[in-house]
């Protein structure tokens, strides 16, 4: 990260940090965990350390590189936000090794979970500065991918430079297109053979497509966000050909639309009015009653199948919700144990590591000089101790027992979120059903009242 232009470099740390700490993503502040700075003052706290650098070396900041930022994604559904927290803290203390300030950032607002992780360029004794180094990007993946395969989280075993478009990367999942959406429109107006380019108009305009002729025939609908051009549409579809097809010159071939995978979970009953309260049309209410037809027949068949009523349906349900918070009570223990085992793990080793400096430190009574050739053993030393009298530990666990422990709770965790994934989709099947199956009775009750009114006319 430079410094932009026109701004100072406190504006510079403040928006960029800002951002990652956006309360709206991680769930109220609570998914930042940070290592020797504050997390409610750390572009302060590096911008302090800047100003240290400046004094101590006589280099000027400006025009340098002020931070550096690594976002760290995981695959949809597959870690909680405590854990990727974690995993993004062990990798900054691993790549850093102690010697510069970061703070880590969990956001939740989309679909992947994914860390932002911040660290000061300065070290923290202020004397040096972070130097990026050839081929970073594949240190800096190589290691996160050994802490993702650690948790037994899955990672990109053949990255590739240059990938596919983004509709090409989503294939099947990709939403159908409005070009798409308009040739349909096209096939089916097409097959109820229009005697005129006009008649052939009006059938896409009674299915909400707007007509625009000038230069070229443009489209609009009120689903879509800009026009589309009819020449655009491809081989097939443009005037000429339209033309030619409706006089009986030409045969109409309908584009192989790309496949969209039927999903195999039910889906709750259309409310076929408020769609069409929204400007759908008549097409659209006949596909949808049908729709609606299957969607109450597969939760008819469901619930033979599985010689459920609606009562026993409903327990099941109170069932697996209460099995549900019984789970997620149970991973999140598990996870904030493994986050103290890290961490404790961590500051014992630094302990050991700091242990004669320190020991050294205190003999030298405390000289100042030795402090200053020894600041940041001395500072992890004293963060290590801080953390032993917080947790009130008398005696120190040896590493070998923590790991132990460690994968224990990894592999006691990773079954209770497997256990919770068949237990969400199930309780996601109950509550589709459930909702069919409402709709279903207060249907037939509608139709037994219709009855008896007309019968007594």
């Amino acid at each position: 990260m430079h410094v932009s232009q026109n701004k100072t470099i406190a504006q510079c740390l403040s928006d960029r940090i800002d951002y990652g700490k956006n309360p709206e993503k991680t769930e109220n502040n609570e998914l930042i965990s940070a290592y020797a700075c504050d997390p409610r003052t750390a572009d302060a706290e590096f911008l302090l350390s800047k100003k240290q650098y400046e004094l101590i070396t006589g280099r000027c900041e400006r025009g340098n590189v002020i931070a550096y930022q690594v976002r760290q994604s995981f695959k949809p559904g597959e870690v909680a936000p405590q854990e990727a927290n974690q995993i993004g803290y062990d990798f900054a203390s691993r790549f850093l090794k102690g010697k510069h300030a970061f703070i880590v950032c969990t956001h939740t607002d989309k679909k992947h979970i994914h860390n932002h992780i911040y660290w000061n360029s300065t070290t923290l004794d202020c004397s040096r500065k972070f130097r990026d180094f050839r081929r970073s990007g594949k240190a800096v993946r190589t290691l996160s991918d050994l802490i993702c395969t650690e948790h037994q989280l899955s990672v990109i075993n053949d990255p590739q430079r240059h990938g596919d478009s983004y509709n090409k990367w989503l294939g099947e999942k990709a939403k159908t297109s409005h070009r798409e959406l308009l040739r349909a429109v096209i096939d089916t107006a097409l097959t109820q053979k229009p005697h005129d380019f006009n008649a052939f108009l009006a059938l896409l305009a009674a299915e909400g497509f707007r007509v625009k002729q000038g230069k070229h025939i443009t489209f609009a609908h009120d689903d879509f966000k800009q026009n589309v051009r009819m020449s655009s549409l491809g081989e097939g579809y443009n005037e000429d050909e339209i033309r030619a097809v409706i006089k009986g010159q030409r045969h109409h071939t309908p584009k192989k639309r790309r496949s969209v995978r039927q999903t195999q979970r039910p889906q709750t009953i259309i409310d076929i009015h408020a769609k069409l309260a929204e400007g759908k049309g008549e097409a659209y209410r006949r596909w949808a009653s049908v729709e609606n037809l299957k969607r109450m027949a597969k939760t008819k068949l469901y619930m033979d199948e599985h010689d459920l009523d609606y009562s026993a349906l409903t327990d099941r349900k109170s069932v697996l919700a209460k099995k549900e918070a019984e789970l997620s009570g149970k991973i999140v223990q598990a996870q904030t144990r493994l986050a103290e085992i890290n961490v404790l793990k961590t500051h014992i080793v630094n302990y050991l590591k700091t242990k004669d400096v320190y020991v050294a430190y205190r003999n030298a009574g405390y000289s100042k000089k030795f402090l200053a050739e020894h600041e940041a053993d001395i500072i992890i030393h004293k963060a290590a101790k801080k953390a032993f009298d917080d947790l009130g530990l008398k005696k120190l666990p040896t590493v070998k027992s923590l790991q132990v422990e460690f994968a224990v709770l990894l592999t006691s965790k990773k079954e209770a979120y497997a256990e919770l994934k068949k237990v969400r989709d199930e309780l996601k099947e109950l509550s589709v059903h459930k909702a069919n199956y409402e709709e279903l009775r207060d249907l037939q009750k509608r139709e037994e009242r219709k009855e008896k009114e007309h019968g007594r006319e």
